[in-house]
């Protein structure tokens, strides 16, 4: 019987990584120090206020494991998309507009070439999000930072700063059964999964493909399938919330579909209901080639790890759904309702002839 491939396997221990972050409770003592009042808690991180009516979201994101695919590939100028992308997409869940954004990049030399390449993709994801980058730093930290092979390691980081009126905050608040949920989308991968991805597909790190093979279910080389940058949302969402109140905005990142539990953090007694699929040929890869290897990808484990074709997914009445969609559409994207909120208190997923429960 085939072994079950999960994400601790790819060395992401989902169970340790929710311990851990119980201390961030640590950090709550410092919100006495906010100087304009109480900070807005919200499922998907906290505001700050800056006046009677105004606030902002600051919101740090890195791409992990993605720049190993980057340097596999030898190419450079599409990671600093991701960065900034993971950074963005985070600060609008709030309804926040992104105002500025500042990049960090831990090299282990900081090679003209590569450093070119590497702000070339922060500008594209500075462009797509309409939002200038205002301040960054690029360190060389050669004892701290490896490479893969003879080339240059790194590790990329991007910070977002929004902004948003107190009327204008998606709280996540007053969800009700029967809410449809809105997916935008995705472009692929993104920058999730990426350490689960690689550990079963590349034989650089123990899986089935060179790099620039192409498989049968692709019509390009697989390591540009993975490098496929993070989708950008920034311009489709502010353009929706302005025709239709936005009840909650959920990023499909770490723990893809678990996400949406946060949500009850505002709404409790709810839950979410998915029926609505279309992954992209590299999610069906990985699930294949886990078999070809004597693994067992349950589909539990998909939905926990990827986004499975949408990278963000909203919430609004149910009065409001064509408007929103037909919003979403003018703003250049491809949305489509792919579930409902429910009272059934858990996450259940119909993919195919599965019914998964995650929880």
């Amino acid at each position: 019987m085939p072994t079950n491939f999960t994400y601790s396997d790819a060395g992401v221990n989902r169970k340790q990584r929710h311990e851990s972050k119980k201390h961030l409770k640590t950090l709550e003592a410092t919100y006495s120090y906010s100087n304009h009042g109480s900070v807005m808690c919200l499922p998907y991180g906290n505001l700050f206020p800056v006046g009677s009516d105004t606030y902002l979201d600051l919101v740090i994101e890195g791409v992990g494991t993605k720049v190993l695919v980057a340097q596999l590939a030898g190419k450079y100028d599409t990671i600093g998309i991701d960065a900034v992308a993971m950074a963005v997409n985070d600060v609008i869940r709030s309804g926040a507009k992104p105002l500025a954004i500042a990049d960090n990049i831990h090299a282990q030399a900081s090679d003209p070439q590569l450093v070119k390449a590497w702000l070339e993709g922060v500008a594209k994801g500075a462009t797509a999000s309409e939002c200038p980058v205002t301040s960054g730093e690029i360190g060389d930290v050669a004892e701290v930072i490896k490479g893969i092979t003879d080339g240059i390691g790194f590790d990329m980081i991007v910070a977002a700063l929004g902004r948003v009126f107190k009327q204008d905050v998606v709280s996540g608040k007053n969800i009700k059964p029967g809410d449809p949920i809105i997916g935008l989308r995705s472009s692929g991968l993104h920058s999730n999964g990426i350490s689960f991805a690689r550990k079963i597909l590349f034989s650089q790190w123990g899986g089935k493909y060179k790099p620039f093979a192409v498989p049968d279910n692709l019509d390009r080389e697989l390591v540009l399938e993975v490098l496929e940058p993070t989708e950008i949302y920034v311009k489709p969402f502010l353009k929706t919330a302005q025709a239709v109140e936005i009840k909650a905005a959920v990023h499909v990142t770490g723990d893809a579909y678990l996400k949406f539990n946060n949500i009850l953090l505002a709404s409790p007694k709810i839950g979410f209901e998915f029926n609505n699929f279309k992954p992209h040929a590299i999610f069906s890869l990985i699930r294949k080639t886990a078999t070809e290897l004597g693994y067992n990808v349950t589909g539990e484990e998909m939905f926990k790890t990827f986004n499975m074709g949408w990278g963000f997914a909203i919430i609004v009445n149910k009065t409001d759904t064509d408007k929103a969609l037909s919003a979403l559409e003018k703003a250049g994207v491809q949305p489509e309702q792919i579930g409902r909120v429910t009272d059934k208190q858990k996450i259940v997923i119909q993919y195919g002839n599965e019914k998964l429960v995650l929880a």
